[in-house]
């Protein structure tokens, strides 16, 4: 029998990336896994490479009303569920000086608000003793230069896994975050950063464990962190970031 076996997730942000590889990694371990994204033809995709039933729902977490809708197609299709990884999410980098209001407000409202807005909605569908997970990043703590809106955002959602965890301990609900490092996913690009600009070959070298992360070591942790194995884990914070935190970066 598999770890997850007879549960039900719903992964924000499942159609690429971390989300994605969780998604993988759920099926293989017994989950029932419904995905949600933006673009209906990335996520078709995801869904016919994932296969195994693989349920799926176009939204963007950037939209409250998406989150309602998506609330009301889990109860109507589920009833209930047990797994919730709230991974959608991005980020545009650049100088302080150079944020507009029109890029930190779609930033908070992604990362942050929207966040917050689909646990609020999909908590009710939550059984007693499931959990919650959070996809935060290393930034939340790292003072990254060109990454102020977008840490502040992961700050936030650290903040908001705490709060849950103590909030949602009555009825059993484990809630953890997860801060990944620099992991070889599409993030970069879209960011609007090329990936032929960036030098993962340098970036890999300063690395504490010499390489990029990959989205599947994320989602091995975040299994983990669902599964029963982790029945008296709640508020935790977890750093996947190949030592990054311990031995940050010299420039």
């Amino acid at each position: 029998m598999g770890l997850l076996q007879n549960k039900t997730a719903v992964i924000t942000g499942g159609n690429s990336g971390i989300g994605y590889a969780t998604a993988a990694d759920f099926l293989e371990k017994g989950a029932k896994v419904l995905i949600t994204g933006r673009r209906p033809d990335a996520v078709q995709q995801a869904v016919d490479a994932l296969g195994n039933g693989t349920d799926s729902f176009i939204a963007d977490q950037g939209k409250i009303e998406d989150a309602a809708k998506l609330a009301e197609y889990v109860r109507d299709r589920y009833g209930k569920i047990d797994i919730l990884f709230v991974n959608a999410g991005g980020g545009k980098f650049g100088n302080f000086a150079d944020v507009t209001e029109e890029v930190f407000d779609s930033m908070m409202d992604s990362n942050l608000k929207g966040a917050f807005f689909t646990v609020q909605h999909l908590l009710p569908l939550i059984n007693d003793g499931g959990t919650i997970i959070l996809l935060s990043s290393v930034n939340a703590y790292a003072g990254m230069p060109g990454s102020a809106v977008y840490s502040a955002t992961k700050a936030g959602l650290n903040s908001l896994g705490r709060t849950l965890s103590r909030e949602l301990a009555g009825r059993k609900i484990r809630v953890n975050v997860v801060n990944p490092g620099p992991i070889d996913t599409p993030i970069f690009e879209k960011a609007g950063i090329p990936r032929e600009a960036l030098n993962h070959e340098l970036l890999a070298a300063r690395m504490p464990l010499g390489r990029l992360g990959l989205p599947e070591e994320v989602a091995k942790l975040v299994s983990f962190l669902s599964s029963d194995e982790a029945s008296f884990i709640t508020g935790a914070e977890y750093n996947v970031d190949g030592g990054l935190t311990v031995h940050p970066l010299i420039a």
